[in-house]
């Protein structure tokens, strides 16, 4: 019987990567990331990252990653035009989300989806109160996720470069963050874990601050693991 096959929204964080955890051990033949980045600054729309670390990821987890060129002003109509494109192109069944509670953002993916003639599914769709529980689960995978971006009305900039370990685990619990950062709390890029064929190794840089946030600038290095 052949697998279904759906695309992944992409973000380059623990929760997309945990959706792709999650579906390929549910059978589910994930065949293409889709990333949405917007021309008005080259760059990630969801964690404001260099394209190129996607590609880094999409390479080491042998899966081809398709970047939508979206304007902020016509974002949906950018995402659901590719997406038609997209199921033509990979005969998709669906697409997946990294959504977990938030109604809106689940909301929107389902009409997305509908709009383009696919099914959608969010494999980590919970309540509120799993958010602790969740992120224990996804430290105990063995994928490694390091803090890249944090709200500054929520959490200081010593998070960032942090990894997603116990010890962060016991941290965020003390806050009045989600432990997950649903709200956009934290920001958090994948460099290894069981699905990656290589390590992704980091080089960190500046702390840039935003009116809202501070970001971490990272870059990726040569992958020093052995093939």
């Amino acid at each position: 019987m052949m697998k279904k096959r759906y695309a992944l929204s992409w973000s380059g964080g623990k929760d997309c990567t945990m959706a792709l955890h999650l579906l390929r051990n549910q059978g589910i033949d994930v065949v293409c990331l889709i990333t949405t980045a917007p021309i008005e600054t080259g760059r990630t729309f969801g964690h404001d990252e260099k394209m190129e670390l996607i590609e880094a990821q999409s390479k080491s987890l042998n899966i081809p990653v398709h970047f939508i060129r979206c304007r902020y002003n016509h974002y949906t109509d950018d995402f659901i035009a590719d997406l038609k494109q997209l199921k033509d192109k990979f005969t998709l069944v669906g697409i997946a989300f990294g959504d977990i509670y938030l109604d809106g953002h689940i909301e929107w993916g389902e009409k997305t989806a509908a709009a383009a003639g696919v099914k959608s599914i969010f494999p980590l769709q919970s309540k509120k109160s799993e958010s602790a529980r969740m992120l224990e689960r996804f430290i105990d995978t063995g994928y490694k996720a390091m803090i890249i971006r944090v709200r500054r009305d929520m959490m200081d900039a010593t998070f960032l470069g942090r990894v997603l370990d116990e010890s962060f685990a016991e941290d965020i619990v003390k806050t009045d963050c989600c432990p997950l950062g649903e709200n956009g709390e934290f920001h958090t890029f994948v460099y290894d874990g069981p699905l990656f064929k290589t390590p992704i190794a980091l080089k960190t840089g500046d702390v840039i601050e935003f009116d809202t946030s501070f970001r971490l600038d990272i870059e990726s290095l040569k992958s020093n693991k052995m093939q």
